[in-house]
């Protein structure tokens, strides 16, 4: 569904390696991965839901040593919070840089904070819209939702 919904996009490209790679799948080697084939420093685009968790993944201190983060929020999520609130166990390794608008990792990456402008769009809400046999129209592209509807994908179980 991915290769589907960026298919007309030539800025995007798609990779399975997280999908070919045996047993579970983290973050950290996947970074690892790409940087072995590009030293570019790549840029980790989150959500904040998941963002909020990071202490929980595997080698989470090593992430922002060897790439850039952009933490994706719904709007009106931040509340008012300038900087952005960072997890406790995050502060000794960053700075906030009011010119910048970001945290600044020891390291030198850059730890960004946006607010998605448009259409507050979630997964779990186009699960359920198509559940309950709803239009998911403009939501996602019509190739993704033709795709979904074909395979049966998040319809309701009898």
């Amino acid at each position: 569904m991915v290769k589907l919904a960026t298919s007309d996009n030539p800025h995007f490209s798609i990779s399975d390696v997280e999908l070919s790679r045996p047993g579970k799948s983290y973050s950290i080697d996947t970074i690892r991965y790409f940087l072995e084939r590009d030293p570019t420093a790549p840029y980790f685009i989150v959500g904040r839901d998941a963002f909020v968790e990071i202490e929980t993944w595997k080698e989470f201190q090593n992430l922002f040593s060897i790439c850039h983060f952009i933490v994706m929020a719904r709007p009106g999520s931040q509340q008012g919070h300038l900087p952005p609130p960072l997890p406790k166990a995050l502060h000794p390794s960053f700075r906030y840089d009011p010119q910048e608008k970001a945290w600044i990792h020891l390291s030198g990456h850059h730890l960004y904070f946006k607010e998605i402008l448009f259409l507050d769009i979630s997964s779990t809400k186009i699960r359920e819209l198509i559940k309950k046999r709803e239009s998911v129209r403009y939501l996602i592209p019509a190739n993704v939702e033709a795709y979904i509807r074909k395979h049966g994908l998040y319809q309701k179980t009898l």
